[in-house]
Formats: C-alpha cells, sequence, structure tokens
C-alpha cells in the first residue's frame, strides 16, 4: 500500500506526497485550497488564469493567483494561444506571486478558450504548444537545472475519437523543456461526459518512460479510484478535480488508504465546520456578499450525504449572509 503513496519532484520542488488538487475553474481559490492542504492535499493549483488579462494589469485575474495561507508550495495555471502574451504572463505571475511552478492549461474544452487557440486548441496543434510551452520554460528562467521555475503541461487526449493527439503533444511538451505533464485522457468532444481513458495514461507513462512526472486526472471521485488510478497506469500523482468539490477530505481519506488500507470518513458535523472556516476565509479574501453567494453551490456540496441535506439545500440556495448560513445550520452543529 505505502509504496502507492510517495514523494514527487516536479523539477527542483519536492513535495512530500502524490495527491494534487486539480484547477477548477470557478471553485480553486485560495479559500478552497486551503482547507484541501488542510485535508490532506500535497499539491495545489489556481483555478486557470488567462494571459491575456494578466498583461492588461486586470485586478480580478491577479487575485485568483493570491497564495493561500497555509500553501507552502502551488502552482499558477495559465492560458492563452499566443506565445509571446503567455512568455509576457509568466514574467507577471513570477513577479506577482512567487509560486513555485507554472502550469500552461492546454485542455479546457470550453469553446471561448478554444476560440482564442488556448486550451484544447494546443493539444490539437503540438507545433503552437511547442512554442507556447518553449516561451513560457524561457521566461521562467529556463528549465531547472538551470535554475529556472518548473513549467508543467496540462493536456487532453485528444480533439476528437478520430483525432487522438496526445502523444504528439506530449512529445512537443517534452521537447519545449516542461517539467511534468499531466493527462485528462478525455476527448475535447467529450467534455466531461463519458469515461476518461486510463489506458491512454498508462501509455503516457510508459512513452516518457522516466524523464518527467505524469500525473493522472479524470473520475477520481473517491479514494478507491486513487489508489486504481495509481495502480493500474503508473501515473506518479494523481490530482482531484470535481472529486474534491464539497469534499475536500478525500485527500485525508485517500492518504489513510494508500498508506494503511482503509480510512474512516469524517463525520458531518466536522465536514460543515470545514466549509464554515472556508466562508470565512472567502469572506476576507473578497467581501461576505461574494463569499456567500459563492458558497451556496459549496455548503450543497457539504451537505451531501447528511441526514435532511435536502431540505438544508432548499435554505441553502437563498443564503446571503454568514449570519444566514449560521441560522440555516443552527440545529445541525454546534459552531461555537
Amino acid at each position: 500500500m505505502s509504496e502507492l503513496y510517495h514523494p514527487v519532484k516536479i523539477g527542483n520542488v519536492e513535495l512530500k506526497g502524490n495527491l494534487f488538487l486539480a484547477p477548477v475553474a470557478g471553485y480553486s481559490d485560495a479559500a478552497f485550497r486551503s482547507v484541501c492542504i488542510e485535508n490532506g492535499a500535497c499539491f495545489t493549483y489556481t483555478e486557470m488564469v488567462s494571459a491575456e488579462a494578466l498583461v492588461r494589469k486586470n485586478l480580478k485575474t491577479e487575485i485568483l493567483m493570491r497564495r493561500a495561507c497555509n500553501e507552502k508550495a502551488y502552482s499558477v495555471q495559465i492560458f492563452g494561444g499566443d506565445s509571446e502574451i503567455m512568455a509576457e504572463s509568466a514574467h507577471i505571475v513570477l513577479e506577482k506571486t512567487h509560486c513555485e511552478v507554472i502550469d500552461i492549461n492546454c485542455g479546457c474544452p470550453v469553446p471561448k478558450i478554444i476560440k482564442t487557440g488556448a486550451g484544447s486548441a494546443l493539444t490539437r496543434d503540438p507545433d503552437r504548444l511547442f512554442k507556447v510551452a518553449e516561451a513560457v520554460v524561457k521566461a521562467a528562467g529556463g528549465r531547472p537545472e538551470a535554475g529556472g521555475v518548473p513549467v508543467t503541461v496540462k493536456i487532453r487526449s485528444g480533439w476528437e475519437s478520430k483525432q487522438m493527439t496526445w502523444r504528439a503533444a506530449a512529445e512537443a511538451a517534452l521537447d519545449a523543456g516542461v517539467s511534468a505533464i499531466t493527462i485528462h485522457p478525455r476527448t475535447r468532444a467529450q467534455g466531461y461526459e463519458g469515461h476518461s481513458d486510463w489506458g491512454i495514461m498508462k501509455e503516457l507513462v510508459e512513452l516518457v518512460n522516466g524523464r518527467i512526472p505524469v500525473f493522472g486526472s479524470g473520475d477520481l471521485f473517491k479514494p478507491e479510484d486513487a489508489r486504481a488510478m495509481l495502480e493500474q497506469t503508473g501515473a506518479d500523482a494523481v490530482m482531484f478535480a470535481r472529486g474534491a468539490m464539497g469534499n475536500p477530505f478525500i485527500f485525508r481519506d485517500a492518504t489513510d488508504l494508500l498508506t494503511k488500507g482503509s480510512y474512516e470518513p469524517l463525520p458531518p458535523e466536522e465536514r460543515v465546520k470545514t466549509g464554515f472556516a472556508e466562508l470565512e476565509r472567502l469572506v476576507a479574501e473578497t467581501s461576505e456578499q461574494h463569499a456567500c453567494l459563492e458558497m451556496r453551490k459549496r455548503f450543497a456540496a457539504y451537505s451531501k450525504g447528511i441526514s435532511g441535506g435536502a431540505a438544508l439545500r432548499a435554505r441553502i440556495v437563498h443564503a446571503a449572509s454568514v449570519e444566514d448560513y449560521k441560522d440555516i445550520f443552527a440545529n445541525f452543529i454546534n459552531l461555537c
């Protein structure tokens, strides 16, 4: 069991374990990342940040990159299709954040991202992916062995079932000098539907052959999924995305499963307390109004599996203040 949970190196960055939080748009802000770290996440990524917006000095974009209060090492994920703008944005990222790793999104299937030549469009166009990755590696100071900040990429298996480009995309990334590759083995056409093909992940591990780490993403919804992915693919680390939403405890449980062979789920009271910790931090980072609106979906997720959860969720969707949330959970938990 224990050999499945192990340290990982991304260039010159050493991590204690191999259970990561993926970049999740609209979710993985500093508040959420912080509670994931408290529950055992070994490495975290910001939600994807627009290179164009960074270059235009968009303040909201800069907020997305802030380091969480307990984040010893994290990665800022950027997206864009123009190599020069991506290089300029990398300079800004390092100037503003001093993050330990920069990740390039080459997998987002959303049309508004693709039409700019970013996201999955890069997986389809290995030549452009190479130029973008090479430019960011240079902007980050070169390869880590030369003192640069590690640059990583996240790719998909391809554009569609008849255009599986992961191999060429991975080779382009390797040639550009990246320090790790994450693969979500679904096509752009699949989006988040159907099943991810872990067989492709295993083939990527074999292709890379230990030159750099390979991280796996896709269909990780419970601790047993993490164990199965590590066993079946040989990936160096797994990256929880939707499986961590409202469930930062998945890192704690997966760590126990990989190191001890079993885990004991937290009681509902502890789950809700974590939700309030996240709410408090999000209020501090943004505003009470924004935080309370954002936490509607998050508390709805925290309440899944709790007795009476449906009634709680019916009230959660109308919560507009911290006091509203306290009233909703007043008969459920002592928050003092």
